[in-house]
């Protein structure tokens, strides 16, 4: 079957798993309602004029309808889920707001202590409003003729609330909420994302979370980024939210080799939101991007904005980004000439601090997107720096799709993840593999 059928095909299959729901092509009805590809975006999702001081501040809540839920004998099953919108702080100081989702679970927690809390951060689900983890709550699969969007996330959530574990997911910067776009894998905005939404968790009505309770990170892929990023910088940025476990799988610790890898991959298409993403975070890149990019480049990163990442995937898969340069040079051999894109992305690069709490980093072997090798390292980096590490290589063949060779660990490693990530919630204490290193591939 050729790779796009296989990537259509299991798209598919993971939205039949979570419930499906299609959407038409709807109108504005109201003057602050943004349409993107056809889907109208809540006006909850328009950020207010002046934002709160502190970070973490919720700014607003509503309920939220989960696509998929049932009665049960103790409340809706698995949980009462609340649309929230808060404040964090970019990578520049300055005030965002970012939206995401608290759930409440049904389930009773079993463990010892109070109910706990685990921050979700998505992967990657591309730069348009629409594809916002929340909104996938809401619509797990989302097939207008114009977006194809696939909240992969809900497995993960919903196995953690039928464990009676809180759960609260970020969109982060500029995904959902309007008023910017998507700084995609910038650790700091990001990680400061994940680290907020702890604290607007803490302050939604009827949440029975409280600073008492113990609090987890859970994220893959871009979303490994995010929490890995977030445990290095919760000391610094937020240390009244300790951590007790941190997941962090396939995590993009090193964007120069993330950038090299994903070009004229199935995925190519998040090359255009990194760069996307660059931009938005420092406009002082902008001129170069000018100098490098031809019509055909310039065309995909505005078209890319928007997109979700089934979209990417029928757009630009296996797209190499020579086709987006004025010489025809790769985006890789450009930053390598470009002394301002090589400081930005060493900027990025996640292993310079040490992680608070005890951390797993997962990494598929055969994983030849968001490639093995940096995620290793990044394991390395941490047990240099005395950090608990467990490391976790997930052995898979290669099966000559690098999109499933880096979606696959996913799947076969989430149930232990979160088995790993309940015990440290549950108390348990964490044991580092660092010594076994050398020996593990």
């Amino acid at each position: 079957m050729p790779p796009r059928r296989v990537l259509l095909a299991a798209a598919v299959t993971a939205a039949a798993c979570l419930g499906t729901q299609t959407l038409t092509s709807t109108a504005a009805t109201a003057s602050d309602e943004v349409v993107s590809r056809g889907v109208t975006i809540p006006a909850f999702y328009n950020p207010p004029a002046e934002l709160p001081t502190a970070d973490g501040t919720l700014i607003r809540s509503e309920p939220l309808a989960l696509a998929l839920s049932l009665p049960g004998l103790d409340g809706t099953l698995p949980g009462t889920a609340t649309r929230l919108m808060y404040k964090s702080t970019d990578s520049d100081g300055q005030p965002v707001a970012v939206t995401g989702a608290y759930i409440e679970p049904s389930a009773d927690w079993s463990g010892t202590g109070p109910r706990p809390l685990v921050a979700v951060a998505p992967g990657t689900m591309g730069q348009g409003d629409q594809c916002a983890a929340s909104l996938g709550l809401e619509h797990p699969l989302t097939v207008n003729g114009q977006t194809v969007s696939v909240g992969y996330e809900d497995l993960a959530i919903y196995r953690l609330l039928a464990r009676g574990v809180a759960v609260v997911v970020t969109d982060y910067a500029g995904l959902g909420a309007t008023d910017r776009l998507h700084t995609y894998v910038n650790r700091v905005d990001e990680g400061h994302a994940v680290l907020d939404a702890v604290r607007a968790a803490r302050q939604v009505a009827g949440a029975s979370v409280t600073k008492a309770s113990r609090v987890g990170l859970f994220g893959y892929s871009q979303g490994g980024g995010a929490t890995a990023a977030a445990a290095e910088l919760q000391a610094s940025y937020a240390p009244d939210v300790t951590l007790s476990g941190t997941y962090a799988g396939a995590p993009p610790a090193d964007l120069t080799s993330v950038t090299k890898a994903i070009d004229g991959s199935e995925l190519a298409g998040a090359l255009g939101w990194s760069l996307n993403g660059f931009l938005q975070s420092d406009p002082d890149l902008k001129p170069i991007a000018e100098a490098h990019l031809n019509a055909a480049g310039k065309a995909a990163l505005t078209d890319l904005s928007t997109m979700c990442v089934g979209d990417a995937i029928f757009g630009y898969a296996y797209t190499k980004s020579t086709r987006w340069t004025t010489d025809g040079r790769s985006i890789s051999d450009i930053i390598a000439d470009t002394p301002a894109l090589r400081s930005f992305l060493d900027s990025q690069r996640i292993g310079t601090l040490e992680p608070s709490g005890p951390v797993r980093l997962a990494t598929g072997v055969s994983d030849n997107l968001v490639p093995h090798a940096q995620a290793r390292q990044l394991a390395v980096d941490w047990c240099a720096k005395g950090a608990n590490v467990t490391y976790k290589p997930v052995v898979l063949p290669d099966v000559g799709s690098a999109l499933l060779n880096h979606f696959a660990p996913l799947l076969t490693d989430q149930g232990d993840a979160i088995g790993w990530l309940a015990d440290r919630l549950a108390g348990k204490a964490a044991g580092s593999n660092c010594w076994s290193l050398p020996v593990q591939p």
